[in-house]
This record gives structure tokens, C-alpha cells and sequence, in this order.
């Protein structure tokens, strides 16, 4: 069994502390908030297997935690280029690759996302694809939302879906009156 020795890293963020977890070639493997630890934990073992994953901490801040921070702090586009691997299935990857796809300050449905990926009946799968997302924020899950125009799951919680979708909305709607 390979073992993967990936790099922990924490940033306080307006919504809770974040755990980022990097591997040496400077790509973002996961990430999600402390106090869902348990479930990144899990995502991480289902993605590489169990007991395949060891964590190291370090205190100089990576690019993609400066990065994330910049993300924070309102350039919405810091994130846009992050380089990023999972071991998701081919479809999860569709998935994901297509949700970097979407702006930020926009919103798309899971349907639409299913259409976009050429497979309009996979509703369901979708939505089961955006939930197993190990990276969200930069693989922006929180910008699904439901047919009807509602909030709909969201590993991190839904206030911080919320607010996720607020701040990007506020900065995007600054830039483009800035750009004009």
C-alpha cells in the first residue's frame, strides 16, 4: 500500500478556522473547516484508503494558504488557478472540473451542472458528486444550489455556504463596477 505523506496547514478565516492540506508538489488535496475535521478525515480515506494518508503540519504558509487568505480578504479570483488533485472517480472529476468552471458571484443548479457535463439525467449523481468534493471553495460546491433557487447541502454547513455565496457576490458586483 502506498502511503501518501501530505502537508496540514490551518488559516483563520471570517467563517472558523480552516484546515488545508497540501501535497509536495504544492497541490490542494483537501480542505474544509475544523469543526468538520472528521469529515475531510473521511474524505481523505475514502479517496486514498484507510490508513494511506499521514499529515504533517507546518508553520510556513504555503501559496495555496496565501492564496486562500487573499480569497478571504476579497480577491475572489486568488483561488482561480490553485492547482488542485483528488482521486475522485472520472465522473466526480467531470463534476468537479466544472464547477471551477462556474463564477464566482454565480450560482448554477444541479441539474444545469448535470447538463453542462453532458449528462442531463444525472441529477442525483451530481449532487452526490459535489458532496464527496474533498477541496470546496476552490472546487466551488457551495455555488449549487436547488432548482427552486434554495440553499441546498453544503459539507462546511449552510451559514457558511451563505456567506460564501454573500462574499462573492459583494466583491464580484465591486469588481465589475470598479472594471466599467
Amino acid at each position: 500500500m502506498t502511503i501518501h505523506q501530505f502537508i496540514l496547514e490551518h488559516l483563520h478565516t471570517p467563517i472558523g478556522r480552516m484546515l488545508i492540506v497540501t501535497d509536495a508538489e504544492r497541490r490542494v488535496r483537501a480542505l474544509n473547516w475544523e469543526d468538520h475535521e472528521q469529515r475531510m478525515r473521511e474524505l481523505l480515506r475514502i479517496h486514498y484508503g484507510v490508513n494511506a494518508v499521514r499529515l504533517r503540519e507546518v508553520s510556513r504558509p504555503s501559496t495555496a494558504r496565501r492564496f486562500l487568505q487573499a480569497y478571504f480578504e476579497g480577491d475572489i479570483g486568488a483561488i482561480a488557478d490553485l492547482a488542485t488533485a483528488t482521486n475522485g472517480t472520472d465522473f466526480q472529476r467531470a463534476v468537479w472540473a466544472e464547477l471551477r468552471r462556474i463564477p464566482a458571484g454565480q450560482v448554477i443548479s444541479y441539474a444545469a451542472l448535470a447538463a453542462r457535463i453532458g449528462r442531463p439525467a444525472a441529477t442525483r449523481a451530481v449532487g452526490r458528486a459535489n458532496g464527496a468534493n474533498p477541496i470546496p471553495v476552490i472546487v466551488p460546491c457551495h455555488r449549487v444550489i436547488g432548482m427552486n433557487g434554495s440553499l441546498t447541502g453544503f459539507g462546511g454547513g449552510l451559514d457558511r455556504k451563505r456567506w460564501l455565496l454573500d462574499h462573492e457576490s459583494a466583491w464580484a458586483v465591486s469588481l465589475s463596477v470598479s472594471s466599467s
